[in-house]
């Protein structure tokens, strides 16, 4: 085990990169199973995450090349649908993506049940209607037995726009006989360039950012070569740890074009930043107060579906909000354990009233005090970094593989930018 030790009060600057989309990576590196021919990833995040969805593929029979740095070639010309490691599969949420390239490729598949993050109930039920309107068998009895001998195209409205399930319907649907319509289907960054990456391969899949999606069922897809666009999440991180600390830090290649809905909401958390191409400038030591609803109303930030503000920032969202001039309520209705962490940053002495398990409300500027503190879940473990960046003294954040399942070489990017981390054994 190892811990941060952060010594706060520090304001960042300089210049940052940020690595490749997490969440992008995860579906991209499941997907490489549909092609027999080789497929080479470029900007693959070396985290811990990935890193076991790799180990996932490995186990099937893909092998997997590091031709260069963050640069992976994949060939899964002979794939057996063999059991996988239940322990490995609990790791991480995103072992589920394997569904629906197995049910192309292998016919099936014996999957233990996925793990992930400890933030409220998270259902599988939309995968497994999604894939059964497909032509897919699925049994559950602790563990998932899906099998089918030929994927057909379908009308398929999805109950909700989950993330994963859109990603395992298109995998599925990408080589299955005739035309798959998907309705509801989720639009993020992630699942976009899913399906960008898709048919560079030779699918064709139509209305590409858009919850309306038209997949026509290809007999194989070919190899190819993909760069996995930049962690809007990450960048975001990046920006929240300048506005709280009052530094000025350059985010370079942020992929500014998908930041739209979330510039809205940190504009109105008083963070300013500019636009320069495709870099963002954030002006930390240029915060404003936070924007009051008509008549100084109290202004509420609600997460919803993409494009809307996205929940895996309501924690970094909440932090910031602690160091802006004003009031503000988060109302994250996806999770139900979101919003546990922040019995830590009253801690710290951060004024938030948690409402209800979906709600709090935050006051600020509050002045933060170091404290020890463990990481719960990838997000909310960033969050209290940067609260740890922000507080007087030094602080300690255990557990901080928890922050590292989503974030790569994080004490390093922050130390370049000045910040006083140090990683110890514990």
């Amino acid at each position: 085990m190892e811990k941060f030790l952060i010594e706060g009060g520090v304001p960042l600057n300089g210049e940052i990169i940020p690595s490749g989309n997490k969440n992008a990576a995860l579906p991209l590196v499941a997907a490489c199973l549909l092609s027999e021919e080789p497929v080479t990833l470029r900007n693959v995040p070396q985290i811990r995450d990935v890193l076991d969805m790799r180990r996932l593929i490995e186990s099937l029979g893909a092998t997997v090349e590091d031709v260069e740095h963050n640069t992976w070639r994949i060939t899964s010309k002979n794939i057996s649908a063999s059991s996988l490691d239940p322990d490995l599969c609990r790791r991480i949420r995103a072992s589920i993506l394997l569904a629906g390239p197995l049910l192309a490729r292998a016919e099936g598949m014996r999957l233990p049940p996925p793990g992930g993050d400890v933030i409220g109930r998270r259902r599988l039920d939309t995968h497994i209607l999604a894939l059964r309107a497909l032509g897919a068998t699925i049994e559950y009895d602790r563990v998932f037995d899906i099998s089918a001998h030929q994927l057909y195209g379908a009308d398929i409205l999805l109950d909700e726009a989950s993330v994963t399930a859109t990603e395992n319907a298109i995998m599925a649907a990408v080589t299955a006989k005739g035309t798959t319509t998907l309705h509801n289907a989720a639009s993020e960054p992630h699942v976009q360039e899913l399906c960008h990456f898709l048919n560079g391969l030779g699918g064709q899949i139509e209305n590409i950012g858009s919850n309306t999606l038209v997949i026509h069922g290809v007999d194989k897809l070919h190899g190819g070569e993909y760069t996995i666009g930049p962690d809007y999440l990450e960048v975001m991180s990046y920006v929240g740890a300048a506005a709280v600390t009052k530094g000025e830090v350059r985010v370079r290649s942020a992929g500014a074009p998908h930041l739209r809905m979330i510039s809205q909401v940190f504009h109105r958390l008083g963070v300013a930043w500019t636009v320069e191409g495709d870099d963002l400038l954030v002006h930390g030591g240029e915060n404003h107060p936070i924007v009051s609803d008509l008549d100084g109303a109290v202004p509420e930030i609600k997460t919803n579906i993409w494009p809307a503000f996205p929940t895996d920032l309501t924690s970094i969202a909440i932090t910031v909000a602690t160091q802006m001039e004003g009031s503000v309520l988060f109302h994250d209705w996806m999770f139900s354990g979101r919003m546990y962490f922040t019995d830590k940053l009253v801690g710290m002495g951060a004024r938030i009233i948690l409402c209800d398990p979906y709600r709090c409300l935050v006051q600020g500027p509050t002045r933060l005090y170091a404290e020890k503190l463990e990481s719960p879940d990838i997000r909310a473990g960033m969050a209290l970094l940067l609260a740890a960046l922000a507080a007087k003294g030094t602080s300690t954040i255990r557990n901080v593989g928890q922050i590292e399942r989503g974030y790569e070489r994080v004490d390093e990017k922050l130390r370049a930018l000045g910040a006083k981390i140090e990683r110890v054994k514990e």
